[in-house]
This record gives structure tokens, C-alpha cells and sequence, in this order.
């Protein structure tokens, strides 16, 4: 997957449940597996909901992804963007 911004990342981790998370993560060397071991752990023991350990989860993935490969914001250009160039 090449991401071009942050909202690349975003769009792309959305859609991943618990399990593939965690795939994506050991793909991209970006958690280790007692990470995975803590988080399993914490679910197990009704500390923590699973879709709450989610929602973190994706957030550090997106926040070290961004990190390694400097993603910015996505930038949309304004329907008129060319005619702020032109002179008259």
C-alpha cells in the first residue's frame, strides 16, 4: 500500500477489524507481539473492550505510519484554485 497523506492511512485502517489490525501491524514492524500479548491480555480480563483497544490501536498505527513516511494532511484545492493564478 503506498500512502500519499494522512487520510490515506485513515481511510485505509477503517474498514480492519481486531485481527487484521494486528496482521497490518507485524506487516509494517510497527507493534510487537507483547503489544499484542498486553492487549489480548487487558481484553480478556473485561478490563478493556475490544473495540476500544481498536480505536487505539489504529490510532498508533496511523500516527507511526505518518511518522515514517512524513505524511501530511491531504490538501484539497479549491474548486477555483486555478483562477487565483490568473492575472487580469
Amino acid at each position: 500500500m503506498i500512502f500519499e497523506d494522512i487520510q490515506d492511512v485513515e481511510e485505509w485502517l477503517a474498514p480492519l477489524d481486531y485481527v487484521a489490525v494486528w496482521a497490518e501491524a507485524e506487516a509494517h514492524a510497527v507493534l510487537t507481539e507483547a503489544d499484542r500479548d498486553h492487549c489480548d491480555g487487558l481484553i480478556a480480563s473485561g478490563e478493556v473492550r475490544q473495540d476500544a483497544v481498536l480505536v487505539g490501536l489504529k490510532t498508533m498505527l496511523r500516527l507511526a505510519l505518518t511518522k515514517r513516511y512524513g505524511l501530511q494532511d491531504r490538501v484539497h484545492d479549491p474548486v477555483d484554485s486555478r483562477y487565483l493564478t490568473s492575472v487580469h
